[in-house]
């Protein structure tokens, strides 16, 4: 039988939570038994706030429990011990600094230079094979929204956006330099036709012999799969390579609504069965012209990590080439990331890091997302539990 034909492949808990202590998976399980009670997690995103406003002291107790699951630390140096044990387990990371709501060119030009810092840190890190930033770090949302649009910009607007390229070049730049690709993250489809181009450009100047750059798309868009189709024949045309990381998406309620109120087309599928089948299309058409590809595969849907294995072996892809990353979040999804690791596959987990503070939007859309999608919690729960089960923790 082949892995991915195993329908226990994921069920593997021992594999899972090899680098759990018992303490560290009783915590796990009491927080996202919290996070499982919708009611909870509204509180949190109302209270934590006006906490903030009358400077009564959170930090300790976010960092102690919500921050511990999904981040790895307050500063890069912090984060290493959980790089390092991920990394004693086959799980590579990725450093991704989730300062979040900036929007002073201050705070872009800080931004800018920390994506470049962890560059620099990582470079010679084996554990950490990827670089990763937003283009809303290093730039102003409604800058993006205009120049997507194709509005006409003043005078200050056409030098803050050259700034803004500014910025995004000498990121890759110093992707190029350091030997370590570099992630574009997909934001809102209606700022997405700006960093879209801005990441084609990238591509096209500094992936020459092997993809340094990598664009996202997210697959809930039923306009993405063509747009890869597009890219591809545009990487021919050009003798370039394309790197791409592929994710179903983030912002599906918030798309909807916006296209609800301002009487526009939704740009999201019509139900989840066509974001799969997208997503999945999307890896056999990767896989299929891997000569031509990077591959980072964003999921925590099982039946797409069987179908990229699939893939692999219907292409003769060994499953350690390099071209080809399987990637989950940290703190979530364990029973994918490790269980693949354990088979050699390329993984890759996303480890947030950051001030308490400054992360604290990342932490609140985690719990939201734990909360509302179907199913999320009630699975990360019954794994964590059948560990716990059989490691006598409880009955």
């Amino acid at each position: 039988m082949k892995p991915y034909e195993d329908p226990e492949l994921f069920e593997n808990t021992s594999i899972a939570f090899s680098y759990r202590t018992d303490a560290e998976l009783r915590q796990a399980r009491w927080l996202f038994k919290l996070i499982e009670n919708p009611s909870i997690v509204t509180f949190g995103k109302k209270i934590l706030p006006l906490a903030d406003k009358l400077h009564i002291p959170y930090h300790w107790i976010v960092k102690k429990t919500i921050f511990r699951q999904f981040c790895g630390g307050e500063t890069m140096q912090e984060s290493l011990p959980t790089i390092e044990r991920l990394y004693q387990f086959g799980v590579k990371s990725i450093l991704d600094y989730s300062v979040e709501g900036k929007e002073s060119e201050d705070d872009f030009e800080h931004t800018c230079l920390k994506i470049i810092e962890i560059i620099r840190f990582s470079k010679d890190k084996p554990a950490i094979p990827f670089a990763v930033f937003k283009m809303t770090g290093i730039g102003r949302f409604a800058l993006l929204e205009k120049v997507s649009k194709q509005c006409p910009l003043t005078a200050n607007e056409l030098k803050e956006w050259e700034r803004v390229q500014s910025r995004v070049n000498s990121i890759c730049a110093e992707a190029a330099l350091c030997n370590l690709p570099v992630m574009i993250d997909a934001e809102e489809s209606w700022i997405q036709p700006a960093i879209d181009t801005l990441a084609e450009e990238m591509m096209w100047k500094y992936n020459t012999d092997k993809p340094v750059v990598y664009t996202t798309l997210q697959m809930y868009r039923h306009d993405r799969f063509e747009y890869l189709k597009t890219l591809l024949l545009r990487a021919r045309e050009l003798n370039r390579k394309i790197g791409v990381k592929i994710v179903r998406g983030a912002y599906m309620e918030k798309e909807r609504e916006r296209a609800r109120q301002l009487g526009y087309t939704d740009p999201i599928q019509p139900d989840k069965a066509s974001s799969d089948r997208d997503y999945d299309y999307a890896l056999r058409l990767v896989v299929d012209n891997l000569h031509q590809f990077g591959l980072v595969a964003g999921t925590h849907n099982e039946e797409s990590c069987r179908v990229l294995m699939r893939a692999m072996a219907d292409y003769n892809v060994h499953n350690d080439d390099p071209r080809v990353y399987f990637s989950q979040l940290y703190g979530m999804s364990d029973h994918l990331s490790f269980n693949l690791a354990a088979l050699r596959y390329n993984v890759v987990k996303y480890v947030p890091f950051g001030p308490v503070h400054d992360v604290l939007p990342y932490l609140i859309r985690r719990a939201e997302e734990n909360t509302s999608v179907a199913g999320q919690t009630g699975r990360e729960l019954s794994l964590i539990n059948k560990e716990l089960k059989r490691r006598n923790l409880i009955e």
